[in-house]
């Protein structure tokens, strides 16, 4: 078995802005909540070799990986893949940024992954965990993009 999930947002605001603040690893800690860290490894060529952590969970444990990221500012996609994979078997996101007629970006993220036989959380149980986080995530990156770009952010 595996797990797909697919969400998408419209953020009103300019593609270069959303293309730079999304796209900018060193700065994940403040644009997603669940981040502690991002600190980038290397550079290849358009490759991003970075380690992300996220804030500890209850019981003190700070669970991070290492992923390498591939933006294509022509196409305006990004193609991901945990390279230290943790509990999954793989896991792999693509962005896509498209714009709208009214000059906002349709930001979308698909993430396909499988989990490791014998843990505690199976791909239903991951794909519904991710599934939420990502909505909160992206509504989170919508409203500080929106800020910065001097929109006021809805309630």
């Amino acid at each position: 078995m595996s797990g797909h999930t697919d969400n998408e947002i419209v953020i009103n605001a300019p593609m270069d802005l959303v293309w730079k603040m999304t796209n900018d690893i060193e700065s994940w800690p403040q644009l997603f909540s669940e981040y502690s860290a991002a600190e980038i490894i290397e550079r290849r060529d358009e490759t991003v070799i970075f380690r992300l952590a996220l804030h500890p969970d209850e019981t003190g444990k700070v669970w991070d990986w290492i992923s390498a990221r591939t933006p294509d500012e022509e196409t305006r996609t990004v193609r991901s893949q945990r390279i230290q994979t943790g509990p999954f078997k793989y896991m792999w996101i693509y962005w896509e940024y498209l714009e709208t007629e009214d000059g906002g970006v349709r930001m979308r993220w698909v993430q396909d992954f499988e989990m490791k036989p014998g843990l505690p959380v199976d791909d239903a149980a991951m794909f519904a965990r991710m599934d939420r986080n990502t909505k909160v995530q992206q509504k989170l990156i919508k409203d500080k993009i929106e800020a910065a770009a001097g929109l006021p952010v809805a309630g």
